[in-house]
Parts: C-alpha cells; sequence; structure tokens
C-alpha cells in the first residue's frame, strides 16, 4: 500500500467510494479484498501494476460508516493485510505553526489529554515536514502512522509536532455531532507562506512566477542584528535558508519558504485520497518582528524545533496578494483532490479556515486586518461569489498575550475548533439550523444633519463592549490617501449600531471595524451574536 494507508485508519464513507492505491511489479495484476467480521468477503476488486512509478490504483465501493474491516492487497504469493480499518469521515488538516500547535500546548491541556481515551474511532495521522522540488507521488516520511489517540504517546507528543489541537478538537467535535468515525489528516509546516502549499499552476493564476517568494522580509542575519547575536549563532538553522553577504532584510529564502515545495511534498502525495473536507490555519506573520522586544535567544533555543514552531508568514509577505493566492489555493485543491481521487471529493470540497488572531497590542501596522480581509477574498464573510463552499472561525477576540509559545499563538484552540465545527455543519454537512456566521452588516445610512451613521446588522446584536473604539470613517474628501477617524458608538439597538462623526468635517468616504493587529480584550469585541460569534472585521 502507499505510504498513509495502515492499520487503525479511516476511509471515506458512502456516498464516496475511498480510493486505495499502492506499489507492485510492473503488469501485475493486484485483488484488493475488503472483509468485515469473520473474514466475511463484503468486496473484491482488482487493478493492474502500471508504469512508469509502478502502481495500482483502485476505487471500493461505497460503504456506510463503521467497522472494523480488514484490507487485503494480494498479487502473486504476496499479500499485505490492515487491520481495523472504519469507514467515517476523512478531514485534511494544513497551515502553519497555529495548526502545528498540539494539545499539549493548549489551556486546559492535562484535560483535555485525559479526555482522549473516550474518542477512540477518531483516528489520528501526522505527514512529516518534507519539502521538494518537484511533485512526489507519495510521502517521504510520516512523523505519526494512522493511530487510535492516546494522551502521552501522540495527542501530547511535544512542541509544534503532533498531533495538531485545532484538527484534533475540531475532529472530536464532528464524532461528538455526528456519530461517525473521523479520520484526521495532519499536513502542517510551521513558518510557511501560503506560496509553498500552492501548486504552480496557483501561483500562475495569480501572476506569480514560481520563483516569486524566494524573498522575504526577515533573514538570519537580520535576526543577529535585531536580538545582538553572534553571527555565528545564525548560521546553524535547523532549515537550509540560504544567506547572502548582504545585511540587507531581503534576503533569498530557500527550505520550506520556496514557493510550491510543500504542495509538491506533502499535498500532491495525498491527492488520491477521498476527503469530505479540509481545514486551514496559515497566514500570521513571523514570531520575531521589528520593534517587538523579545528576550535573548540563545543557541540552543535558536536551533530547536520549537523556535521553528514560532515562525509564520503571510501578514509580512505579499499580504496585498492573498486576496487571489488564497482563493486559487482553494480552487486548485479542489479541482487536484477531485481528479486524484477519481471524482469520488466532491468538486466544492469544504473548506474552512481560522481568520487571523492576534500579535501585538498596540501596533500601528495594519497588515493583520489587510490580511484578515484578504482571507475573505475582500468580501468580509464566506461562503461567498469567490469563495463557495467555504466557512471562517473568526479569532481576533482570542488574544493570548501570555502565551508561553508567543502571542501570535493563542493556547485558547477550544473556541477555534468550535468555530471552526460550526462553519462545517451548516456547509459541509448542510444543518440549516446552525447559526455559523457573527453579525455583519447589510446597510450604512448617513444622517448629515445630525452628524450620525446608522449601520443595520444582518443580525441580534449582543454588545459586550460599548466603549471600544472599534468603528472608524474614512473622513476626506478623497478616497486614497484616507483620513480614518474614530467613530464612537452612541447607540446600540437590537439590530443596529448609531455611530458619531463629530470629528469629521469633510465627506464620509468609508467605514470600517476592528481594522487592527489587537482589535479587542479576550472575547471582548464589542458585537457579537446571541449564539456568542464575534461580529467579524470589514472595511
Amino acid at each position: 500500500f502507499a505510504s498513509y494507508y495502515g492499520d487503525h485508519m479511516v476511509l471515506q464513507k458512502k456516498p464516496s467510494g475511498a480510493v486505495v492505491w499502492g506499489h507492485g511489479e510492473l503488469g501485475a495484476v493486484v485483488t484488493v479484498t475488503l472483509s468485515g467480521a469473520g473474514g466475511l468477503i463484503v468486496m473484491e476488486k482488482t487493478a493492474q501494476v502500471k508504469g512508469p512509478s509502478g502502481t495500482w490504483t483502485t476505487v471500493l465501493d461505497p460503504v456506510d460508516r463503521g467497522g472494523p474491516y480488514a484490507l487485503t492487497a494480494e498479487q502473486g504469493l504476496e499479500n499485505v493485510t490492515l487491520r481495523d480499518i472504519y469507514f467515517g469521515d476523512v478531514w485534511l488538516c494544513s497551515g502553519q505553526s497555529n495548526m502545528a500547535m498540539t494539545v499539549l500546548q493548549v489551556a486546559n491541556a492535562s484535560q483535555e489529554l485525559a479526555m482522549a481515551s473516550r474518542y477512540p474511532y477518531v483516528r489520528i495521522f501526522a505527514a512529516a515536514p518534507a519539502r521538494s522540488g518537484v511533485e512526489l507521488e507519495d510521502l517521504e516520511r510520516i512523523d505519526l502512522p494512522w493511530s487510535i489517540p492516546t494522551a502521552a504517546e501522540n495527542l501530547g507528543h511535544g512542541n509544534f509536532t503532533y498531533f495538531s489541537a485545532v484538527c484534533w478538537l475540531l475532529g472530536r467535535s464532528l464524532y461528538e455531532a455526528l456519530g461517525s468515525p473521523i479520520g484526521l489528516v495532519e499536513v502542517a509546516w510551521a513558518g510557511t507562506p501560503i506560496e509553498a502549499w500552492s501548486s504552480r499552476r496557483a501561483l500562475q493564476a495569480c501572476g506569480l512566477p514560481e520563483d516569486t517568494g524566494r524573498e522575504g522580509p526577515w533573514s538570519f542575519l537580520w535576526y543577529c542584528a535585531c536580538f545582538n547575536l553572534k553571527p555565528a549563532l545564525c548560521f546553524a538553522p535547523p532549515l537550509s535558508l540560504a544567506l547572502s553577504s548582504s545585511t540587507s532584510p531581503h534576503q533569498h529564502l530557500s527550505g520550506p519558504q520556496t514557493p510550491s515545495v510543500l504542495w509538491n511534498a506533502m499535498i500532491h502525495p495525498l491527492l488520491n485520497m477521498t476527503l469530505r473536507g479540509v481545514a486551514w490555519y496559515q497566514g500570521e506573520p513571523p514570531f520575531l518582528s521589528p520593534g517587538v522586544e523579545q528576550p535573548l535567544l540563545s543557541h540552543r533555543a535558536l536551533t530547536s524545533p520549537s523556535f521553528w514552531g514560532t515562525g509564520e508568514a503571510n501578514a509580512f509577505l505579499h499580504t496585498d496578494q492573498y486576496n487571489c493566492t488564497f482563493p486559487a489555493l482553494v480552487a486548485d485543491w479542489r479541482r487536484a483532490f477531485h481528479a486524484g481521487s477519481a471524482g469520488q471529493t466532491e468538486p466544492l470540497l469544504p473548506f474552512g479556515f481560522v481568520q487571523l488572531s492576534t500579535y501585538r497590542r498596540r501596533s500601528a501596522d495594519d497588515s493583520f486586518a489587510r490580511l484578515r480581509w484578504h482571507q475573505t477574498a475582500d468580501l468580509g464573510l464566506v461562503p461567498n461569489a469567490r469563495m463557495p463552499s467555504t466557512f471562517m472561525a473568526v479569532a481576533m477576540d482570542l488574544g493570548d498575550e501570555h502565551s508561553p509559545y508567543g502571542s501570535i499563538h493563542p493556547r485558547d484552540k477550544q473556541n477555534v475548533a468550535h468555530r471552526l465545527l460550526l462553519g462545517a455543519r451548516a456547509v459541509a454537512y448542510r444543518d440549516k439550523d446552525v447559526v455559523f456566521q457573527g453579525p455583519y452588516p447589510t446597510r450604512a445610512i448617513l444622517e448629515v444633519t445630525r452628524g450620525l451613521l446608522n449601520v443595520t446588522y444582518s443580525q441580534e446584536l449582543i454588545c459586550r463592549q460599548r466603549d471600544a473604539q472599534a468603528f472608524e470613517v474614512c473622513c476626506s474628501s478623497q478616497a486614497s490617501p484616507c483620513r480614518w477617524l474614530r467613530a464612537p458608538v452612541v447607540a446600540v439597538g437590537s439590530r443596529t449600531v448609531t455611530l458619531a462623526l463629530s470629528g469629521c468635517r469633510t465627506l464620509v468616504l468609508g467605514l470600517r471595524y476592528a481594522w487592527a493587529e489587537w482589535p479587542c480584550e479576550y472575547q471582548a469585541c464589542p458585537l457579537y451574536n446571541p449564539q456568542g460569534l464575534p461580529a467579524p472585521p470589514f472595511l
């Protein structure tokens, strides 16, 4: 079998058929048998080994949820049997270090780990970080083969290794909601930009040549300069980052930041897998950033895996191209998984993502706000026309200034997973009774004579922070550059917010909300709906 098939795995249940593939002798016929209790044969398929790579592929008939089954591949006198196989829903979890944060690292970690044994039908698998200059057929390495969850051995393995807390908490919640076995596939690497996860096809769709992204706004020499580290400490990183002799902050990036290398090595090998959905958590900037005080890093800290768990990407790299690169990645992954699974993964594969959380409390930089906006293809809410069948977990109210992993890595992954769960139930499972979005404005009416702006929202409003300076108006005679002024909240009705425009003596050309790197305190943004979901930022 291919590398990511194994004992304890979950295969996608009906109405889809699970794809099974592996390696064999060129021209040979492989017989694949699915057996139930007592060895009773449920189905039998044959496939021929084809070149040039010597692989065989078959699609199982759709199977109802449940198990256990045995899956045997036989070629001549040789056979391999996988046991304890279940049919359920398979979800792929991908992204950077906030996806890679393990259950060991989250709030109430000991309690979460102690509960692992209650979920033997939520099976977990983690690919090892790998990169390649060409598209690979199979995974090079695996960190965690298909496993029944255990506290210490796999859910609490270490920092930024396996298993992903967001992925686990989402899968566990899906199991509770659906009662169906869940297979979770973690494919994440800290500090990686979206360009590395994108095929060359997707990058070209956004006008990015394949070598775009090699230049980035951070480097090891820059780290040295910022933190008074001896240069020698900066030349032994665990990742291969090519350094030029210049100390300019614009260095050539290589390793896992290079365009398409993670698509090639970590996503392309999985395309034959039949999936039910994807969860994505990516976009944060590098942990070390200009103007932020950080403790001096020792050589041991700088070269440790946990240091690399703290570097993240697109808030400071090609930020304003994310409104193309992200929708392009979603569409490209969908096409590729649909084709790779012989049409068994649905064309509009449900795709959930986490909107950026917080980083620096008093930063004047609006790159976070811009990236949050671009994550929705500049439309504010998903699903939308550019991003159908997607769902979003707003996380800007989950800031964690005292996180031992840096404020960019908040420990409240339970709320993140809960908000993803609501979106998955509504979008992937079409549960029309689930509210999965926060309130969003539908219109704004200017009362010029009274100096007020009345904003109408789509849902009932719960105001948690009346005094927060979250609303701003573009008060200017020209749209660009815009002069943004605070617009204090005068009143909050059941579905309306009234803002004062006393500081604006010219035209009001725009309105924005929560447009900041750290827009509000923990679970205390100004506006929520009765279900506790925050109103997302907008422009």
